[in-house]
């Protein structure tokens, strides 16, 4: 499994896991600190234009994705903004998280559904294994993200993050 996602949607759960060629720690960090995120996360083509993260228990990160991409038709010049609100942090091993769909100001979009996601980083033969797990409140939750194209997003989304974790690297 070494570049291979596995991704798995079922009942309420949606699960990933990868193995990075990179260190726990520094694993940790690229979902942790500002400057990280904004080199891999969101789809190709899409860029963190807002990142505003206060990585603590209770603290939120608020950010925009927009498509910058003018090959992507209808998604070029999109915006979406994210709101997470953190629960749990265990430096290096695991962070806990709401994950909201929200607008420019924060305010939290109340039809879309917002699942508790926790995030694991175990050392794996000298890499680091991610495993990602997101509850929804209801199958059809999750359904409703599945439909809206998720597994090809996240899918890129974490080989943005392998490449940045490649260049970061001696």
């Amino acid at each position: 499994m070494s570049n291979r996602m596995s991704i798995k949607a079922e009942g309420r759960e949606f699960t990933m896991e990868r193995i990075f060629d990179a260190p726990r720690e520094l694993v940790f960090k690229a979902f942790s600190e500002a400057e990280h995120l904004k080199q891999w996360w969101g789809p190709r083509g899409w860029e963190l234009t807002a990142c505003d993260i206060d990585f603590r228990p209770g603290g939120v990160w608020h950010y925009c994705m927009k498509c910058m991409d003018p090959n992507q038709g209808d998604f070029y010049g999109m915006e979406s903004w994210g709101k997470s609100v953190y629960q749990e942090i265990v430096p290096n091993e695991k962070i806990v998280y709401i994950d909201y769909f929200s607008d420019a100001e924060g305010s939290i979009s109340e039809d879309m559904p917002a699942p508790e996601s926790t995030v694991v980083f175990q050392e794996h033969e000298g890499k680091t294994k991610v495993i990602s797990i997101s509850r929804y409140d209801t199958p059809e939750a999750l359904k409703t993200v599945v439909d809206m194209g998720m597994e090809e997003g996240v899918t890129q989304t974490w080989d943005r993050l392998a490449e940045h974790l490649q260049a970061v690297q001696p």
